[in-house]
């Protein structure tokens, strides 16, 4: 069993990355015109959950990494007037109030990856603007269920580790090799585990456990300097779980990796039927519509349906 290491004073947390380049080849079609992170979630496009997400853990100063075909994601943080304008004259202040709710949630900013090098390379993209002090990665693709509070936990942890943490979740065995893999020693006194080392996506004969990294990182600004000098890994990308690798075998300022085990829900809007079981859920539990849909799938389950 590890000791919890001594607890020092650090900075809080107070910006987010939200890497937001990739192409979204999983939804073509659907993705050829419009990013993958716009695809609705019931009336809400994905990205605004994990935004939402953000803002749940007191940040609100946070940067996208966007890349080509990504304008659509600034128009939808951005003030509408002619839509606001003819809501107000209406006197439809709900829907208003709807549209106001993406421009007033955090103060966002972009830049773009430029060239598609990988994960690491969209989170160096951010090095000018997080500056020096930890900061918050959060996958556009992974919805977190709005009720369970990981990504602070997370931050607890990384400002009584002084370190990096990652969010690690239990998957079967043969699903391993489709995530980053953390080989993890149990710690005393403190809601997280210590990461050994990293596998990016290994083999299940492999794979050090069955522990896989999800979309969620709290990270030194350390990860910088290693980065810088990662190079290109699987898949001919930088990758950050190497970059991670590198931090958990080193001791001092900056060093060390934690896991924060996550047991909630979560679903992977990059891929199709978690999507579709992500909207589904998310509708179900709607006080508006979630009665009435729950209603017609026990029908549709049993072949009712009209």
């Amino acid at each position: 069993m590890g000791n919890l290491i001594s607890m020092k004073s650090h900075r809080t947390v107070r910006k987010a990355v939200i890497p937001a380049a990739g192409l979204g080849t999983r939804f073509l079609p659907a993705t050829k015109a419009m990013p993958k992170e716009m695809l609705p979630v019931v009336d809400k496009p994905a990205i605004q959950y994990v935004v939402e997400e953000a803002v749940r853990a007191d940040i609100t100063d946070i940067l996208m990494i966007t890349g080509r075909n990504k304008r659509p994601l600034e128009d939808h943080f951005d003030r509408v007037p002619n839509i606001e304008f003819v809501l107000e004259e209406k006197g439809d202040l709900d829907k208003l109030a709807l549209v106001r709710e993406a421009s007033n949630l955090a103060d966002i900013h972009y830049v773009r990856q430029g060239d598609p090098k990988g994960l690491g390379h969209a989170v160096l993209r951010s090095r000018q603007h997080v500056g020096d002090e930890p900061f918050a990665v959060l996958l556009g693709d992974d919805l977190i269920d709005e009720n369970d509070e990981l990504l602070r936990r997370m931050i607890d942890v990384q400002e009584k580790t002084g370190g990096s943490v990652v969010a690690l979740m239990e998957v079967e065995p043969a699903q391993i090799s489709a995530y980053g893999c953390a080989d993890v020693t149990e710690m005393d006194g403190i809601d997280c585990v210590q990461v050994n080392r990293l596998v990016e996506k290994p083999s299940p004969e492999e794979a050090p456990s069955n522990l896989a990294i999800i979309g969620r990182y709290v990270l030194h600004p350390s990860v910088f300097d290693v980065l810088e000098e990662t190079g290109p890994g699987r898949g001919g990308e930088i990758q950050l779980t190497d970059a991670l690798e590198t931090l958990a075998s080193r001791e001092g300022e900056g060093g060390g990796v934690y896991g924060v085990v996550f047991r909630g829900r979560r679903y992977d809007t990059g891929d199709k039927l978690s999507y579709l079981k992500a909207v589904v859920t998310i509708a179900s539990e709607r006080a508006d519509i979630g009665e009435d849909l729950r209603s017609w799938l026990k029908e549709f389950s049993e072949g009712t349906q009209g």
